[in-house]
């Protein structure tokens, strides 16, 4: 029973799920803006919005909580000296989902995730 589950699977093993995850926030953070079905935006949000609210603090174990997670050292440094001077006045919602519509080939919802300027 799934009673008060609330992750979604992806229909993936927990390791390329979990690898998933990691490319999606780290291309968020990197590029701003990416493109990615309905699920996966609802599922890396709040892992975005969490790297986003440790990255404001910058001192050394939020730089290792955030780098536990996100492995490419060039994006932890972009995430800490780009992005969160941006949101320093912010408190939460930093991203935002945009629905774009549906996909040709399978009919998937096609989400936008972007930060929020």
């Amino acid at each position: 029973m799934r009673h008060r589950l609330s992750k979604n699977k992806l229909s993936r093993p927990s390791n390329q799920r979990k690898a998933l995850l990691r490319n999606l926030v780290s291309d968020t953070i990197m590029h701003g803006r990416i493109k990615t079905t309905k699920a996966k935006a609802k599922e890396a949000r709040p892992i975005l919005e969490k790297m986003i609210t440790l990255s404001k603090t910058k001192d050394f174990n939020s730089i290792r909580k955030v780098s536990e997670f996100i492995l490419d050292k060039s994006v932890v440094d972009h995430l800490f000296e780009n992005v969160s001077e941006k949101f320093t006045e912010r408190n939460g919602g930093y991203s935002r989902i945009v629905l774009l519509g549906t996909r040709q080939g399978d009919n998937a919802e096609i989400a936008l995730l972007e930060l929020v300027d």
